[in-house]
């Protein structure tokens, strides 16, 4: 196979499924991961040109990092980890809810930073090699709603920050893509999803192939290693006293 691979988790769904599409029409070899979706992402490999689907539960860290390894010791030229399935459960900073903690810090935290340990140890590409972490742009502009996600993509930002600090090779980065409201999300209707998609400052609705095309944008290595891109029609730059979905309903 001469096509660079890609590895988007939470690839069948969603944005993770505009970023499968993006990347194979670039020419990619995409490895779709899912953890209960298989149908889906079975179905979204058989139209691309080349894709493959793997499982695995990302709330076992030590599964995560063992699926990387498992895929980097088939792929020849594994070039880029997309981290960006994540959990996205209620809690508020008045009353943390525990389990919903662990899983938004296992899933949307340890997971990412643990798989993307695990890339940057064992993947082989000849053109380098590229972690996108999804973040969120909560981290700019924070509200008190949905806790512990905010707390889990803070505490991936840092990673994203870390691990570009520790690398020795001047051809590895490690990148975070940072999102606005772009998709319903929770339990919002169509109607509020229309609202709340409009709540930043150029007061459009941010399309999710503008996610898909910074990513493919950060494959090629442009910026230097660490830095965030936040795609969000410019919500990051507001103060919004709670998360965009009330608002709407307010």
């Amino acid at each position: 196979m001469t096509r660079p691979a890609v590895l988007v988790t939470g690839g069948a769904r969603r944005i993770g499924a505009v970023l499968t599409r993006t990347f194979a029409a670039a020419g990619w070899h995409v490895v779709i991961h899912v953890k209960d979706s298989v149908r889906d992402a079975q179905t979204l490999a058989a139209t691309l040109p080349s894709a493959e689907v793997v499982t695995c539960d990302l709330t076992d860290p030590a599964a995560a990092a063992a699926m990387i390894e498992q895929v980097a010791a088939r792929l020849d030229d594994w070039r880029v980890l997309v981290n960006c399935a994540a959990v996205f459960n209620l809690d508020t900073a008045a009353a943390i809810d525990h389990p919903t903690y662990v899983e938004a810090v296992t899933v949307n935290a340890e997971s990412p930073a643990r798989m993307a340990q695990a890339f940057l140890a064992h993947a082989r590409s000849a053109g380098g090699r590229r972690v996108i972490n999804f973040l969120d742009q909560k981290l700019r502009n924070p509200n008190p709603d949905f806790f512990s996600y905010t707390m889990a993509k803070h505490g991936l930002a840092a990673a994203t920050t870390m691990q570009a600090m520790a690398q020795t090779s001047a051809t590895d980065r490690v990148y975070g893509l940072a999102p606005g409201a772009m998709m319903a999300s929770f339990d919002q209707a169509p109607e509020e999803h229309e609202i709340s998609g409009r709540m930043n400052l150029l007061r459009r609705l941010t399309d999710p192939q503008e996610l898909a095309d910074a990513a493919l944008w950060l494959a090629d290595g442009w910026l230097a290693s660490g830095e965030t891109l936040f795609i969000d029609s410019g919500q990051h730059l507001l103060a919004q006293p709670r998360d965009v979905l009330y608002l709407a309903r307010a």
